[in-house]
This record gives C-alpha cells, structure tokens and sequence, in this order.
C-alpha cells in the first residue's frame, strides 16, 4: 500500500515542482521516466537478493532509500539532481519493497491453491495505497505546499519497515508447479528461451507505457480541459479504488479460468476504453467513469502475469524471474512517462499519446493469446 500508493501519487507533484523549479515539463517528466525503468530494472535484482538470502534486506533498505529520496527532492534545482532523487533513489527504494520481492515471499509461504488470491491481496494493497495517497497528496500540496508534502511522504514511507518485519526470516520453499531443482542461471536461461515467457513480457511492456502515462500525465490532461486538480486527484483515487476489486478478482478468477484469457480481456477493455474517453465531452463526470473503467484492470494484470511465470517455471526464483518481466513492464512505462511530456512541448496535447496507447492495448491482448499455461519441465540439476 505504501510504496505503490506514494509512487503512483508523485505525477500530482510535476506542476506545482515545475513552477516552484523552473526546471521544465519535459525536464520533470524525462525524471519520472527514469524512476519508471529503475522501478522495474530495480526489481529483478531485489528479487535475486530475497531468493537468496530472503526479502528482509530488500524491504529494509529499500524504506530507508525512498523516504531519503523523497526527502531530498525539495533541495533540487536542476533535471540532473531531480533524476538523481526520484529517478533513482525513489524508484529503487519503492521497487526494493514492491511486487516481484512481496509475490514471491508470500508465495513461497503458502499452498498452491491459496497462491492466486494472495497475489490477488496484495495487488489490491496496491491500489489501496493509490486510493489513499492520492487525494492525500492533494490535500497536503494545497494546505502546505509540495516540498512539506514529499517531507510527510518520506515519513510515512518508513512504516514500511514495521509493516513488513513479519517477512523478515527466509522461507522453506514449497513443493509444487515446475520443477526447480537446476540453479538461478540455468533457470534463467531455460525462461529466456521460452515464447510464452517473451509474451509474457511483450504484453506487460503495453501494460506499463499506458499506467506511467496516465499517472504522469492525466493531471495534464485534467488542466487541459481546464478542470480543477481535485479532479485529478479524484481520479486517480478512483483508479486505485476500482482497482481493490479487480485485483481481488482477477486472483479469484485466476483460481478457476485460464490466466492468460484474464490478460486478453484486460487489455482489450483498456482499448476500448480510451476509445470511448476520445469521443466523449471532457467533463469531470467523464474523467471519474473513464478512472473506475481503467481501475479495474489498471494493476489487476500483475495477479495472473505472476501466477503464469509460477506456473512455468515454479516458485524458487518466482521473485528473480517476475521482476524481469515488470523490468519489462517499466521500459514501457519509460518511454510513456517520457513520451507524454515530449508529446505536450511539441502539439499541446496528448492526443497521439492516446492513439499510441489504444493500438498497444490492443496489441497486447493479442499477444496473450499464444501463451502457453502447463508447467514447463525442467532438467534437474
């Protein structure tokens, strides 16, 4: 709930920041693009680090570097320093506390038909945390103004130690899904030469280009249509409370129907849905149904992307080998982040981010289609 919520709510800081700054729209949203990828490039190495040694380290650590990163940033003055602190000091500490390293501890604790659900649960803390930290954000940028509000941030960022000191001792890893006895490289290289696993990846690369530039940019868009910002932040907390119950049900689903028909239908829903925003009046009515519409599905794929690399490839290195596919899933939001305030300089407007992002949603859905479900077997070791 805490480090997606925070994370999930800086794209609220880039206005106020840039003016307060001067460092520029397309300066802020290149930052938060770097703290996409390091997000996701993050995570594939705190998983590594939780599969060997257990999540203690990367939970701990990663607190201490956000809540410092996020306690800097009002000292910055210049594109470098901003990337310094959000860009990687946020990013890596959120990612160090994230999902690859939370899926694969809890998952590793629990039998195989409880899996599904608790990704499920955990997804929606997630989006709890959007819910939250959203309007609180707000809140504290207008009452106190934005540098005090990253300070309150920082802050709360550091009950994530307390929280997760229950995961603090490495757990016995259960029997189940695909034989794991061959090493981290070897699995490594058996998962690289696996189609569904790249279309595992193809598809979460589309999934991560239309989250990062609907939370960099959609308060933007809000102040384009000249709404206020309290639309912004109603929005987005909507996304994140629609999404509670997509993730609580994409992991029930996950238990009784195909994984990868749950992915195809997600990420169709998504094309059509920003079909319908385009030719709809841009009125806030019209920005609070398109949010509940998105959040279903907005962090809902994770619970069956997770469980599909389980399924191939077991559970011994889930964290190691799920975090390479949300490396994959923060590419893409790199270049959405980034694109999006490139795309506002050059026409302003975001209206080739929108159709970029509907034919890759569609893409997307298509790509899902060939994954295969049974459980890879593996040589053992």
């Amino acid at each position: 709930m805490v480090t997606v919520g925070v994370r999930l709510s800086l794209g609220l800081y880039v206005s106020p920041m840039n003016t307060a700054t001067g460092i520029g729209i397309a300066g802020i949203s290149f930052a938060m693009a770097v703290s996409q990828f390091v997000w996701g490039a993050s995570q594939p190495v705190f998983g590594a680090v939780a599969d060997r040694y257990g999540p203690a380290g990367s939970l701990f650590g990663g607190a201490a570097l956000m809540a410092l990163g996020l306690a800097l940033t009002p000292f910055v003055h210049s594109e470098l320093a901003l990337t310094v602190t959000v860009g990687l000091m946020v990013a890596a500490g959120a990612g160090a506390g994230s999902f690859s390293i939370l899926l694969g501890a809890v998952s590793q604790r629990l039998p195989a038909d409880k899996r599904a659900f608790a990704s499920g649960f955990i997804n929606a803390g997630g989006s709890f945390g959007q819910f939250v930290f959203a309007p609180l954000s707000q809140f504290m940028i207008g009452a106190y103004g934005w540098a005090t509000a990253l300070f309150g941030l920082a802050a709360m960022t550091l009950l994530t130690i307390p929280l997760s000191w229950p995961l603090r001792h490495k757990a016995e890893h259960p029997a189940g899904g695909a034989a794991v006895s061959v090493g981290m490289g070897e699995q490594l290289r058996i998962a690289l030469r696996d189609r569904s696993y790249w279309c595992l990846h193809a598809g979460f690369f589309t999934c991560g280009f239309h989250i990062a530039f609907l939370v960099t940019h959609l308060p933007g868009a809000v102040d384009l249509c000249g709404l206020p910002a309290s639309v912004s932040a109603t929005s987005l907390a909507l996304i994140g409370l629609a999404n509670i119950a997509g993730s609580i049900g994409a992991g029930l689903l996950g238990q009784r129907f195909r994984m990868k028909w749950l992915l195809f239908w997600m990420y169709g829903s998504r094309a059509v849905l920003v079909g319908l925003y385009l030719v709809a009046p841009k009125t806030d009515l019209t920005f609070y149904a398109f949010s509940i519409g998105l959040g279903l599905t907005w962090l809902a794929t994770v619970p069956p992307t997770a469980g599909l690399v389980g399924k191939l490839f077991g559970l011994r290195y889930l964290g190691t080998l799920f975090g390479l596919t949300l490396l994959s899933h923060q590419i893409g939001a790199f270049f959405g982040a980034w694109l999006g305030g490139l795309a506002l300089v050059e026409f302003g407007n975001y209206d080739w981010m929108w159709y970029a992002d509907m034919a890759l949603a569609t893409a997307a859905a298509l790509v899902n289609l060939p994954i295969r479900e049974a459980p890879l077997r593996v040589a053992r070791a």
